[in-house]
């Protein structure tokens, strides 16, 4: 099994991101700030958001193999990951996210 830490060197840097802001029907749902204990979870959305343009089961999907080890645990510990709380709701509301990418100035 993949482990996240080797996930994350695979993907695209995102320091540039200042934050990303998530919505369900233009409703703001969350943030995530790129700070320390978020900026893997920055470099999961940037990638999905690249790829996809959105958070929809296919991204969700593939977030939570990104998130390898931390997506059992998160599973087995709701409101432990709220990064992958939310690509597993994606899943069980068969929801869509549209993110908004705010950059460094």
């Amino acid at each position: 099994m993949q482990k996240f830490s080797d996930n994350l060197l695979t993907l695209d840097n995102a320091d540039h991101v200042k934050r990303i802001e998530l919505f369900v029907a233009d409703q703001p749902v969350g943030t995530l700030e790129n700070k320390p204990g978020t900026q893997g979870s920055i470099k999961v959305y940037h990638h999905l958001f690249k790829v996809y343009g959105e958070i929809n089961s296919d991204a969700a999907v593939e977030g939570l193999a990104l998130y390898a080890e931390h997506t059992e645990d998160a599973e087995n510990h709701p409101g432990k990951h709220p990064n992958i709380d939310r690509l597993l709701n994606v899943l069980d509301l068969d929801q869509t996210l549209s993110m908004k990418i705010i950059a460094e100035e």
